[in-house]
C-alpha cells in the first residue's frame, strides 16, 4: 500500500507541473504557428505583387520595350538624366513602400532596409522582363519568378546569408 500512495502522492504533485509545461508547450506552439501564418502572409503578398507585375509586361511587352529603349537613350543623353533618376527613384519609392506596407500589415521584421529589398526586386525584375522579350519561355519564366520572391522573402527574413564582396 505505501507504494501506491507514494506513486500517487508523487503523480498529484507533479501533475501541477507537468500540465503548466503542457499548457507553455501549447502556447509556443500557438506563438509559433501564428509567427509561421505571418511569414506565409509576408510571402504571398509579395508574390502577388511579383506576378501582377510580370502580367503587365506580358499583356503590354512593347510598352516595358520602349521604356527599356528610351532609358538606354537617356543614359546617353546627360540633360535626359535627371528625368530618368526621377522615374526610377519613384519606382524604386513604390516599391519600398510596398515592401514596408506588406510588413507592417503581416507583422513581419525585415532583416534588410525596404529600400534594399526594393532595389533588388526591381533589379531581378528587370533582368526577367528583358529576357521575357528578347526570349520568351512561359515556364522558365515562372520559376525564375518564383525564385525571385523566395529569395527576396529570404533576405527580407535574414534566411540569406550574403557573401563578402572584393573591393578593389
Amino acid at each position: 500500500m505505501t507504494l501506491i500512495a507514494l506513486v500517487y502522492g508523487l503523480a498529484t504533485s507533479s501533475a501541477p507541473v507537468l500540465f503548466g509545461q503542457l499548457l507553455q508547450a501549447q502556447r509556443d506552439l500557438a506563438r509559433r504557428l501564428a509567427e509561421i501564418e505571418e511569414a506565409r502572409e509576408h510571402e504571398r503578398t509579395l508574390h502577388a505583387q511579383a506576378v501582377l507585375a510580370r502580367e503587365r509586361v506580358r499583356e503590354q511587352p512593347t510598352a516595358h520595350q520602349l521604356l527599356t529603349e528610351l532609358s538606354m537613350f537617356a543614359l546617353r543623353t546627360p540633360r535626359l538624366q535627371e528625368a530618368l533618376e526621377g522615374h526610377y527613384g519613384e519606382v524604386a519609392a513604390v516599391t519600398t513602400k510596398l515592401v514596408t506596407e506588406a510588413a507592417e500589415r503581416t507583422g513581419h521584421q525585415l532583416a534588410q532596409p525596404a529600400e534594399t529589398l526594393a532595389r533588388f526586386f526591381l533589379a531581378g525584375f528587370d533582368g526577367l522582363s528583358a529576357q521575357h522579350l528578347s526570349l520568351p519561355d512561359e515556364e522558365a519564366e515562372l520559376t525564375c519568378l518564383q525564385a525571385l520572391v523566395s529569395a527576396v522573402v529570404a533576405l527580407a527574413g535574414g534566411r540569406m546569408e550574403l557573401v563578402t564582396m572584393p573591393t578593389s
